[in-house]
């Protein structure tokens, strides 16, 4: 049973501000808001408002575990809703009103293709929450920002700590703008008595994942993630999302204690246990039934395969929302890990889940995504041809379904071995992506790092 809560600014629990102290969680209906908000009620002690613009009213689902303890606290009175656009100060400035603690975490589903958009809910809604902070005499602010603004895809990061500057210039819009919010909540600090912070948590991941997990099983529906970018060794940082909000809670708890080592500083945030990027991503997809990938790709192809699916994602229904295909290959062949030290030294962070737990967690919220058995059986029981047996049995589904005319064309990619090989021939049935003269153009005119030749080719049996 789903119930659907109105409320607005006007409806915001206050307490009698005695025995509580009164936050809000900006984004609080989002993936990572979700977390920190369940986590504020079961702690207690905190009247939590939760203020975010994806409705004007709020639907919990009283089953499940979250939404229970939240429709629990709304009921009660220690928590309430509110729609706010961190575009509209004015907004903004109605639910901090009395509140002792603002924690800034902005949704993760963006609309990407509107620049602008994202510039005004990204940069201007930094610059609106600091001055709605100010103006309320909010006094502690902390911004959930990424460990990918230090990242520019040019090299590997190993342990890299808080003193590593970020690059001058980002290989994706997004990270670009919210180092910008970053910097201007860093500089807000102790302006008008309020004290900023800024966590940079690395691969965030959990149940409510509304774009890592999906991608990963998306990939795998279509016969992609059966692919390994690169060399498949790269060690990559991740942090659940559960641990992201014990950090918030810890750095809000230090602002009002210890200033000095914290204020107006950033600090990265992990489970302290970094691992394969590829085995993380396999843990994924066994858990939820579907093969681990297995075949080894040069990152250039890759880049180049998502390139050219980006640009006609019309016609191939695959879709690339949240980063820039280039930026996606960089994450998943370069090694990534931080020095989480500075946190666990002046926040007194440590995870309190288990990456193994939080792992087992995630899939089990993401059984819906699961491999259903009838499929299972339907391939098992298949007789497997030479191309399923050498790319997996999830190419055969994805090259029929793709096929607007089986059987006559294919096409070959073959490299000059300027990327390390003799010669890479990968021959696949991409008919759908060259069915309209538009689409193959805009594939001829993609930049490729090495001498790529695209021929149209009789359908051959690998």
């Amino acid at each position: 049973m789903v119930v659907t809560m109105t409320a607005t600014a006007s409806d915001v629990a206050y307490g009698d501000g005695s025995e509580t102290r009164t936050c809000v969680v900006l984004g609080g209906r989002g993936f990572l808001g979700r977390s920190l908000v369940t986590r504020l009620l079961r702690l207690g002690g905190w009247i939590v408002r939760v203020a975010d613009s994806s409705s004007h009213s709020l639907q919990v689902d009283p089953s499940s575990a979250s939404d229970s303890i939240l429709f629990a606290a709304l009921s009660s009175g220690q928590a309430s809703f509110c729609h706010v656009d961190v575009r509209d100060t004015s907004q903004i400035i109605k639910v901090t009103k009395g509140a002792d603690v603002v924690f800034y975490i902005e949704r993760t589903d963006i609309d990407t293709h509107d620049f602008y958009n994202c510039y005004m809910i990204i940069v201007q809604g930094a610059k609106n929450v600091i001055n709605s902070c100010q103006e309320c005499k909010v006094r502690r602010l902390i911004y959930n920002s990424s460990a990918d603004v230090v990242f520019d895809g040019s090299q590997d990061i190993l342990i890299w700590d808080e003193s590593f500057s970020c690059p001058g210039k980002f290989p994706d819009v997004l990270i670009d703008l919210k180092f910008q919010a970053e910097g201007l909540i860093r500089l807000a600090n102790n302006i008008d008595g309020l004290v900023t912070c800024v966590l940079r948590p690395s691969n965030a991941f959990g149940p409510g994942d509304t774009w890592f997990v999906p991608l990963l099983v998306n990939l795998a529906k279509s016969g992609l993630g059966k692919f390994i970018t690169g060399s498949g060794e790269n060690m990559s940082d991740f942090t659940y999302a559960e641990n992201i909000a014990h950090a918030h809670i810890c750095a809000a708890e230090t602002l009002d204690s210890r200033i000095v080592s914290v204020a107006g500083k950033a600090f990265f945030i992990t489970n302290l246990k970094p691992m394969m990027f590829w085995e993380f991503v396999s843990l994924i997809l066994e858990g939820l039934g579907y093969q681990r990938p297995f075949i080894k790709i040069p990152t250039w192809i890759v880049a180049y395969v998502l390139s050219l699916l980006q640009r006609i994602h019309e016609e191939s229904h695959f879709r690339i929302d949240k980063y820039s295909p280039h930026y996606i290959v960089q994450l998943a062949s370069r090694t990534t890990t931080f020095d989480c030290s500075e946190a666990q030294k002046h926040l007194g962070y440590s995870p309190i889940i288990y990456l193994e737990d939080g792992i087992k967690s995630t899939i089990e919220s993401f059984s819906r995504l699961a491999k259903d058995s009838s499929f299972m059986r339907d391939n098992n029981f298949k007789e497997q041809s030479k191309a399923v047996k050498l790319l997996g049995s999830g190419i055969e589904e994805f090259v029929t379904s793709n096929c607007w005319e089986r059987g006559k064309t294919g096409a070959s990619f073959s490299s000059d071995g300027g990327v390390g090989v003799d010669q890479t021939r990968v021959i696949g049935t991409l008919n759908p992506f060259f069915k309209q003269k538009k689409a193959a153009k805009a594939f001829e005119s993609l930049p490729c790092p090495a001498t790529v030749k695209v021929n149209y080719l009789y359908r051959k049996e690998i």
